[in-house]
């Protein structure tokens, strides 16, 4: 049984551990940075084959962070982290209750010269001064007399040894809130029309939709451009509806999120409304007939004919090549499909045979009607990107942990000081040492400024 515990704390312990699961760790977070995630690995999948892609979902390579196997790695190191602390308890408090006596051995053998006091004035004035002092600078003292000689001991930050534990803490912390975002928080999305409201959001993975417990209605949506077409800006309005009324109103803009019940809400995206219309005409012909103002799935007769026309989709940029409908026309002859550009006769100087390349382009392709695109009634929504993370304040406080144990690692360090006190032909003597267990550059600025404070004291 103590063979297996010594097994268990041995392999919890090794350095070789952390150091495999921290490799792996970072692999797997270079592998999230750059193989795509979630809804962006979409395009990525549709050039694999259907048995690659399912393998590759299975394994949840396009879902990295919140994959059982990183959550499982996480795992492994939280618990060598908590051996490795548990293991070193021992050799901590040995360190932080180390005795100030007997001095440690070499200690008076290395000690300078320059680190000696020796004075007219007697040993016992000498001892009341010089405890005064010492108490006055270090708080409490711990002394010892033996055959004439008074030793003094002093120390600074005796429990700078407990910095790595909370070093320790800290990441174990960060660890926590990291799997508390993982298991129990949720990334999503709304697309809002203005005027519109919502109460679920859809979540990102296709992993289907989360009640929010309250609505959130966009009561307008603002988009400006710049003269090239650029998006320049663009904010929503929101509302935050609970029971019935209006808890909270505000704006969000890009990179200036709003929170509601501990869920953020960011300005992610924007596209055509369902609301915007396209203004189509058409000939028959050559002559004109009729101007119409159609959204996506309008459904209208074309004159002169029981043939009815569909229209599948509405563009504000279709392949670059500016504003164009989908339209679909069911008619004895058959159905047919086709795009209608605004900007058609542009596109065809610059490819004077696009129609003959591409068919679909050609908006005179069910004859004898010609369509024309004359313009746009663009009504914008807002796409709002919602986030769910109870384990964000964990992590901040982990962060703060971190950063004050860092602090005491790197700039704090136990410095011991002996001072002792004797005679020698007549006067007497008063020595200074001191050791430090990290930053003994400042153990020897401290010593000097001990013998210039004492030879003040006992001048």
């Amino acid at each position: 049984m103590s063979s297996q515990k010594y097994s268990f704390r041995s392999f919890f312990s090794s350095v070789r551990l952390t150091i495999a699961l921290l490799i792996l760790i970072a692999l797997m977070s270079v592998a999230g940075t750059f193989i795509p995630q979630q809804e962006s690995a979409h395009e990525f999948m549709s050039r694999l084959t259907p048995q690659v892609a399912d393998l590759l979902v299975w394994l949840q390579v396009f879902d990295i962070f919140h994959s059982y196997l990183f959550r499982v790695l996480m795992g492994l190191l939280s618990l060598n982290i908590l051996v490795c602390s548990f293991n070193r308890i021992a050799v901590t408090r040995k360190l932080i209750n180390a005795p100030a006596f007997p001095l440690p051995q070499g200690l008076l053998e290395k000690m300078e010269p320059d680190r000696i006091i020796l004075a007219d004035i007697s040993q016992s004035d000498a001892r009341l001064k010089l405890e005064a002092f010492l108490k006055k600078r270090f708080g409490k003292i711990r002394t010892e007399e033996k055959a004439g000689t008074a030793y003094f001991f002093g120390e600074r930050h005796r429990f700078s040894y407990l910095g790595v534990y909370l070093v320790h803490l800290s990441i174990l912390v960060i660890i926590l809130g990291a799997l508390v975002g993982s298991f129990f928080g949720f990334e999503g999305y709304l697309n809002l029309d203005e005027g519109q409201s919502a109460q679920t959001v859809e979540l990102r993975g296709g992993k289907g939709s989360k009640p929010l417990g309250f609505a959130v209605r966009c009561d307008r949506f603002l988009v400006e451009f710049y003269e090239n077409g650029a998006p320049k800006t663009y904010r929503s309005d929101l509302s935050f509806i609970q029971d019935g009324r209006i808890a909270k109103q505000g704006a969000i803009l890009v990179n200036h999120p709003m929170s509601f019940e501990k869920i953020r809400f960011y300005q992610a995206s924007y596209g055509l409304s369902s609301q915007s219309r396209a203004l189509l005409s058409y000939t028959r012909n050559g002559v004109k007939e009729k101007n119409i103002a159609v959204s996506p799935g309008a459904v209208f007769e074309l004159a002169q004919s029981k043939d009815t026309a569909m229209v599948l989709r509405v563009e504000e940029d279709m392949m670059g090549m500016g504003p164009a409908v989908k339209l679909s026309i069911a008619s004895p002859r058959g159905n047919v499909q086709f795009w209608v550009f605004e900007k058609l006769e542009e596109i065809k100087k610059m490819n004077p045979q696009l129609l003959e390349q591409m068919p679909l382009f050609n908006p005179g392709i069910f004859e004898p009607y010609v369509f024309n695109l004359n313009g746009m009634e663009e009504k914008y929504r807002t796409g709002i990107q919602v986030v769910s993370d109870p384990g964000l304040p964990i992590v901040i406080t982990g962060g703060f942990l971190l950063l004050a144990g860092l602090l005491i690692v790197f700039w704090l360090s136990n410095r011991r000081f002996w001072i002792i006190l004797d005679q020698v032909k007549g006067k007497t003597r008063i020595r200074i040492a001191g050791k430090s267990n990290g930053k003994q550059w400042a153990t020897e600025r401290e010593i000097d400024l001990l013998l210039f404070n004492i030879r003040k004291e006992i001048k």
